[in-house]
């Protein structure tokens, strides 16, 4: 498994990191220069800039927020400037009457703008189905702040878990046990599955077929019959190498399911049969995609220099990993 660095020139935002990560980092506004990072390290530099700003002006932050506080109440006394506000920034609806948070039009507009500010709403409307199938659309877990009769509204409930297949957790027990919709959700994200799908579905082939093309770990969670399943197995191996360890022992030992493992990660050789980790075609693959599983091969092909030559054919670098005898043979 390819380990997850953040340096990575291929993320720019948060957006842009493995859903798993997400949580752990801040984006950095584009005009501070953009970029991310961790939520640790923001801590020290929000308080170096509060330092800065009460060094200029001990009240500053003091005005900052009467003038916020001031524009607030001044928004919420305003229906037409808070419908304008709201239109720009859905947050907007926190900060005005209760009267305007109870306001259909300005609350559709809202949320239009920010799903998740449903929850600041008035109970009717968090029972409303078009503000909530809005607010959905825009963040899936507005789902969360919907009304209990639209939880358990298949329409409302389809349309969060195609954005965002976690959302199901949201949804009533019942639609948990929906094939349609925990199909869809896996769709999207594949440990939906295991932890929020009802556990009959676990052991529905169709939708753990879908679960494990999109996230292969999710092999670990199923029914002993289906993790011998060679359809799925195959499918789970392609999305993720490491998943074989998860396989029935039968198809830890089926040739081409190894290969496929190993083929996209060579590490993976450790999870296979002891007679596929001394099967030459299948070591080849491995070592070819990953010098370090020469680790884990058996001590006879280890030993072999007939065969270490083939090695060295397809990655030399593999060699770092034979015997200390070997290696010393070969002045490594």
């Amino acid at each position: 498994m390819e380990k997850f660095n953040p340096a990575s020139p291929e993320y720019k935002k948060v957006s842009d990191l493995p859903k798993e990560e997400q949580d752990k980092f801040f984006d950095i506004p584009e005009e501070e220069g953009g970029g991310f990072v961790r939520k640790e390290a923001t801590r020290p530099i929000l308080e170096a800039k509060i330092e800065e700003i009460i060094k200029k002006d001990p009240r500053a932050l003091e005005k900052r927020i009467d003038k916020l506080h001031a524009e607030a109440i001044e928004i919420g006394k305003d229906r037409d400037k808070t419908l304008e506000a709201v239109k720009q920034n859905g947050w907007a609806l926190r900060d005005v009457s209760e009267e305007l948070r109870g306001d259909r039009e300005i609350v559709l507009e809202a949320v239009k703008q920010n799903g998740c500010v449903l929850c600041h709403v008035s109970k009717e409307l968090k029972g409303d189905r078009e503000i909530v199938l809005e607010a959905v659309r825009q963040n899936s877990w507005a789902l969360q702040f919907a009304s209990e009769e639209l939880r358990n509204d298949k329409e409302v409930v389809l349309e969060a878990v195609k954005r965002d297949g976690e959302a199901l957790k949201y949804a009533s027990e019942e639609l948990r046990g929906d094939r349609e919709i925990v199909l869809e959700a896996v769709k999207e994200d594949g440990y939906a599955l295991n932890k929020f799908a009802s556990e009959e579905l676990m052991g529905d082939k169709e939708v753990v077929l879908e679960a494990v093309k999109q996230n292969g770990y999710v092999l670990c969670h199923v029914s002993k019959e289906l993790k011998g399943d060679r359809e799925i197995v195959l499918e789970a191996v392609r999305q993720n190498s490491w998943a074989l360890q998860f396989a029935s022992e039968e198809l830890r030992n089926d040739k081409e399911v190894v290969l496929e493992a190993v083929k996209r990660d060579g590490e993976a050789l450790r999870y296979a049969s002891e007679e596929l980790m001394a099967d030459k075609e299948v070591v080849l693959e491995a070592v070819k995609q990953n010098g370090w599983a020469l680790r884990d091969v058996s001590e006879a092909l280890q030993n072999d220099l007939a065969f270490l030559l083939e090695v060295a054919k397809v990655n030399p670098k593999a060699l770092a990993y034979a015997p200390n005898n070997i290696r010393k043979k070969l002045e490594i």
